[in-house]
């Protein structure tokens, strides 16, 4: 089953989620809410700054693939089918398609 996920699907963080399901997303949707070097305790987890002040063409085609490395990377229970960069008043939001693999 795929399941889409955006930084938008947040929500409220339950620590030590139970449902495995419910875990994988939640961890997605974190990965794309942080900047890399700004979570304590792992400041390697999250997306890389570095599309920042690039032309949006070129940062949306960078943060696709470096949402797909990163969520493969940090959290092996999912398989990124598909991800998209939307733009929003400057702002680019990314989102992701994923299989939970059990």
């Amino acid at each position: 089953m795929s399941y889409s996920v955006s930084t938008d699907s947040i929500g409220k963080i339950q620590l030590n989620e139970k449902n495995t399901v419910r875990s994988v997303l939640q961890n997605v949707a974190i990965i794309l809410s942080v900047w890399r070097g700004t979570v304590p305790m792992d400041r390697s987890i999250g997306l890389s700054g570095e599309v920042l002040h690039k032309p949006v063409p070129v940062a949306q085609s960078m943060l696709c693939s470096d949402v797909k490395d990163t969520v493969e990377k940090y959290e092996p229970r999912c398989e990124v089918v598909n991800v998209s960069v939307t733009e929003d008043g400057g702002i680019l939001k990314p989102s992701v398609e994923v299989n939970i693999i059990e």
